[in-house]
């Protein structure tokens, strides 16, 4: 099997588990907090915890690997621009989705037990909002330089 291929093939499923669970679990804690009904939220907190831990983590891992391993095989220098500001945006993003998670474990803690949503649920969850923008758009941007790449500085 061809090494280039094969990380290819493992970066780009891996930004797609990524990237695809992140709007997924979004979208599903944005429309559970929505309804307002705290066993909906505590019950979709805690699949989105879990599918953060099962998918969002390792793909996470995944791919600053698989795409080290792709500028080996290419033979990019490891500091050339459009790396150095992937790096940078990656960073931003994992900066970003770092406090997310405990803001899902502190919502679907909250929700746990309570009977009517929690002042401090909701204060987690405004957060957790505001944090996704900036999350989502430097893994958009990364997606654009993946495409784009050296094309750019040429």
């Amino acid at each position: 099997m061809d090494p280039y291929l094969t990380a290819k093939w493992l970066h780009i499923l891996s930004s797609t588990v990524l990237f695809g669970t992140g709007i997924g679990t979004a979208f599903q804690m944005v429309w559970a907090m929505r309804s307002g009904e705290v066993c909906a939220i505590h019950t979709t907190a805690r699949g989105v915890v879990m599918a953060d831990w099962i998918f969002t983590t390792p793909a996470g891992i995944i791919q600053p690997l698989t795409g080290f391993w792709l500028v080996w095989l290419q033979g990019y220098n490891l500091t050339e621009p459009w790396l150095i500001v992937t790096y940078a945006l990656y960073a931003a993003a994992f900066a970003c989705w770092a406090p997310v998670v405990s803001l899902q474990i502190r919502i679907r803690d909250l929700t746990a037990n309570a009977a009517t949503l929690p002042p401090q649920a909701k204060r987690a969850f405004k957060i957790w909002f505001f944090l996704g923008w900036p999350a989502f758009g430097a893994l958009v941007m990364v997606f654009w330089l993946m495409v784009n790449k050296p094309v750019l500085w040429s």
